[in-house]
């Protein structure tokens, strides 16, 4: 069981709005959304008005119990993709990522992975500000994501595995920042749709050779 409490002056936080809540479907009086494959939100809502704040009040119940509200970071890239049933099967299922919340009538999710977070967003193939042209394979040329994960060994040996080639051998490296060395072992894998991402896995640091520093 997880309790999560908010509080915000009265009219200043739209999150606090029932409605808003029952739409990006967080929680709801009596409310059950099956969200992702594994977990059930069993959700009940309670909100305590003050002279100048909105209390609110939502606990959740898991199946899985590791799973915990999502933080959203500052910067997290959204991906037109081509196929987001193809897109889906290959960030879930083979590099696992877990689905926040999706709206699958836009063709939508909003992924994490430990720490990391995207979005994917089915073409619908129409002119937009949002869509820069020529969009053709492989997308996003010119750019790679920096995914960090846990065991960087395991996780090429299962794209292997499903059939997915690996652009880049696993390699270790250690960058120089500052006076120190960061070390690094990744790879890179092209998605279904050719976006680059890199998983790396962090081996700490060490001080950079004085010789080293000249």
């Amino acid at each position: 069981m997880v309790r999560l409490q908010f509080e915000a002056p009265d009219g200043q936080n739209s999150f606090l709005n029932e409605n808003r809540i029952r739409n990006e479907h967080y929680a709801a009086p009596n409310y059950k959304q099956q969200t992702h494959q594994k977990y059930l939100l069993d959700c009940s809502l309670k909100t305590i008005n003050t002279d100048r704040a909105a209390q609110l009040l939502i606990f959740f119940s898991f199946k899985d119990e590791e799973h915990y509200m999502t933080n959203y970071n500052k910067l997290v890239p959204e991906m037109i993709v081509s196929d987001i049933r193809s897109s889906l099967k290959f960030y879930c299922k083979v590099l696992g990522f877990s689905i926040e919340y999706e709206r699958p009538e836009n063709g939508f999710a909003f992924l994490s992975y430990n720490g990391s977070q995207l979005m994917l967003e089915q073409d619908d193939l129409h002119p937009s500000p949002w869509r820069v042209e020529p969009l053709e394979k492989p997308y996003g040329r010119g750019i790679n994501l920096s995914i960090e994960c846990p065991d960087v060994a395991a996780l090429a040996r299962a794209l292997v595995l499903s059939g997915y080639e690996l652009r880049k051998p696993i390699e270790t490296f250690w960058y120089r920042s500052d006076k120190n060395l960061v070390g690094q072992s990744n790879f890179l894998v092209l998605d279904p749709d050719g976006y680059l991402l890199r998983f790396a896995q962090d081996l700490g640091t060490k001080p950079v050779k004085r010789d080293e520093l000249l």
